[in-house]
């Protein structure tokens, strides 16, 4: 019998916080890893195998089954291969870093609605929505482990799910001058951010491909939908995204052509 594979794009913050997972227990290599090019439509064999949804990731067990999110990929992989555990062993513990990623999804959601905003009026509205949600992470922090580095004593189950969305984050240092302020009010939250992004077992994404890779996104459009006036989305393996320029910094003013993007 094969692996459980794994249908994902490697950029994807879902896809990545599974990885870590993996690699936080040294599994990388238990698990398949196919990419799909969500610039073309998809598959009609892995449309059927997922009823119709196009989400990613998408985990398909060695028997044919197939679960989707990857908060349940994660626990499942998590009572699957319980030998080196990520999540807490105390109740009380697992319950917080359980309310702590109830959050994921509307920091999430702030970070992308202001890369994507091309309103310039709104850029502030947008940056103070993202602010609001690392203030409460900073909140969290101080009062669960307030001299610290991460949630409890080690990178855990917070810090997997939460750091492949502060590296998309990336994308707002760079389109947006985005940075968390110099302020005692964010020191823990920035000192939990720095940690989560250098820890070794979350190196699978760097800055660099972030950026160029989520252009498409800092003017608009996501999931490989094609911003007006272009041929190819940013999101295409070819050519690939190391022999890039970087992309201009002007979103608010215009939209790049495939060639300054270097995809032709």
């Amino acid at each position: 019998m094969g692996k459980p594979i794994i249908h994902h794009i490697p950029v994807c913050p879902f896809s990545q916080r599974v990885e870590i997972l993996l690699a936080l227990k040294g599994l990388r290599e238990a698990v398949e890893f196919r990419v799909v090019d969500i610039t073309r439509p998809r598959d009609p064999d892995l449309l059927a195998k997922t009823r119709g949804t196009t989400a990613l990731p998408v985990l398909e067990l060695e028997d044919g089954r197939i679960l989707k999110e990857s908060l349940v990929l994660m626990r499942y992989f998590e009572e699957r291969f319980p030998e080196v555990p990520v999540a807490r062993a105390d109740p009380y513990e697992r319950a917080v870093e359980r309310l702590f990623v109830t959050r994921e999804g509307p920091f999430g959601n702030a970070g992308y609605l202001y890369v994507m905003n091309r309103d310039r009026a709104q850029a502030g509205a947008k940056r103070q929505a993202l602010l609001d949600q690392y203030a409460w992470l900073d909140d969290m922090l101080r009062h669960h482990n307030p001299d610290g580095v991460f949630l409890f004593d080690r990178f855990g189950w917070a810090e997997a799910v939460y750091t492949p969305l502060m590296m998309r984050f990336w994308f707002l240092d760079y389109y947006e001058g985005f940075a968390l302020p110099d302020d005692p009010a964010f020191a823990r939250v920035a000192r939990w951010r720095e940690a989560c992004l250098a820890h070794p077992a979350a190196q699978q994404v760097t800055a660099e491909e972030i950026v160029k890779l989520y252009y498409d996104y800092a003017v608009g459009k996501g999931n490989g939908a094609l911003p007006e006036g272009r041929a190819r989305s940013s999101f295409v393996f070819e050519p690939d995204w190391r022999g890039r320029p970087m992309p201009p910094k002007d979103k608010y003013d215009r939209i790049a052509s495939d060639a300054e993007l270097g995809l032709v």
